[in-house]
């Protein structure tokens, strides 16, 4: 993620202002801008797609012998009872579903109820950096939040900065920030924002983290979320 040099120093001495005793409302720059909303935008798909590697859990609803979990090959292909190759990079699971049922119709099972769950996946990830007990790349099966996604890592460390969790996030061609109160989200004063694939959350130090600390490092603390469109010159 590349930022434009100037950057840190102007939204500095912007944010700063929110440290005086009379608030004063953020301000964009030429390189930085400041949202009025409280939520980082949502990416433009946000449908899980298989892709090669992945596995999932088939079920058919009353034929319990065909309850499985199936990994995807290499090639994207997959293997299933009476319906045999298929191929499933780059749908969604409840496009398998429908085609899993239209060939398992075909003469194999009546009106069959078909799901289809990525239970472990290695195309569709988060990253998770910094102060947690378990930085890393993990799977972003299922619906996660920012707490979730932190349990997964292990949680904080002892002495993380909870007051500055960031999400980076790329919408189409913009990238955002998004500076979170953890401690907040977990009193429930701050709504727990929904983390998707390819997002990265930073606690503490990090190098990502290192691109905006002068933005992060606000006193005194948010009280709410700050949202940040990085601007393109």
């Amino acid at each position: 993620m590349n930022f434009h040099p100037p950057f840190a120093a102007l939204a500095l001495a912007t944010l700063l202002l929110a440290g005086c005793a009379k608030p004063v409302p953020l301000q964009s720059t030429e390189f930085v801008s400041v949202l009025e909303s409280n939520e980082l935008p949502t990416p433009v798909e946000t449908t899980a797609k298989l892709g090669a590697l992945d596995k999932v859990r088939i079920e058919v609803f009353g034929v319990e012998e065909l309850t499985r979990e199936v990994q995807i090959d290499g090639s994207g292909r997959m293997s299933y009872p009476f319906i045999g190759s298929i191929e499933v990079k780059g749908q969604a699971p409840a496009d398998v579903e429908r085609l899993i049922a239209q060939r398992l119709s075909e003469g194999y099972v009546l009106n069959p109820q078909v799901s289809v769950n990525l239970v472990d996946t290695v195309s569709q990830t988060i990253a998770i950096e910094g102060e947690v007990k378990s930085p890393g790349i993990y799977p972003a099966a299922g619906e996660l939040t920012l707490l979730r996604t932190l349990a997964l890592a292990g949680g904080p460390t002892q002495f993380a900065e909870r007051e500055q969790v960031v999400i980076f996030r790329e919408v189409g061609a913009d990238r955002y920030a998004g500076v979170y109160d953890l401690d907040a989200v977990r009193r429930g004063q701050v709504a727990d924002p929904q983390i998707f694939a390819n997002d990265t959350i930073v606690l503490g130090d990090s190098p990502r983290r290192r691109t905006i600390d002068q933005l992060v490092t606000i006193a005194p603390a948010l009280a709410s979320p700050l949202v940040i469109l990085f601007t393109r010159n």
